[in-house]
């Protein structure tokens, strides 16, 4: 766990989870910046994939509740110390500031609960497990929703557009 100061106003989440394996590195990347951009990234080569890249500009009120969601899951007053290591299997990575803390934390791949309640510190990984489920299930929801609209109101302003000569109705 490392610890810094930051300002007052400054918030910053960044979430990383990756290996490296017959196909490469692949990962799973995002981060919410202080002014509102989600940025997110997934590489993967199997079956010769790109890497996926998107960038959502997300509003105050959504940076408030991403802010609420982490203070109420209290893992600001973990310490990954006895949290398995990264291995062979993956690394999991988590940084957040969030006024004047600056948190790190680093572990394995986490497979499921059972990895979590085999470890020397259940409680606090556990903590930090679900923080995890809840933050990229809303990413992927904001990531989602955010391209089908956004393909959707292309596609509509396309069909919206009269298939006829404003000359035929005179």
């Amino acid at each position: 766990m490392a610890t810094g100061s930051a300002s007052t106003d400054d918030f910053y989440v960044r979430y990383y989870v990756g290996h490296m394996g017959k196909f490469g590195h692949e990962f799973l990347e995002f981060e919410f910046s202080p002014a509102g951009l989600l940025r997110y990234a997934n590489n993967s080569n199997y079956k010769n994939d790109s890497m996926i890249r998107k960038e959502v500009h997300v509003s105050t009120s959504l940076m408030k509740e991403l802010k609420r969601i982490i203070q109420e899951s209290e893992v600001m007053k973990e310490d990954d110390k006895e949290w398995p290591l990264p291995d062979r299997v993956g690394r999991q990575e988590l940084e957040i500031v969030m006024g004047n803390e600056h948190i790190s934390f680093t572990t394995s791949k986490i497979g499921s609960l059972i990895d979590v309640n085999d470890s020397k510190d259940p409680e606090g990984l556990k903590v930090f497990y679900y923080l995890i489920q809840d933050l990229k299930c809303l990413v992927f929801s904001l990531i989602s929703l955010h391209f089908k609209v956004c393909g959707w109101y292309r596609t509509s302003q396309q069909q919206l557009k009269p298939p006829y000569r404003s000359s035929q109705f005179k």
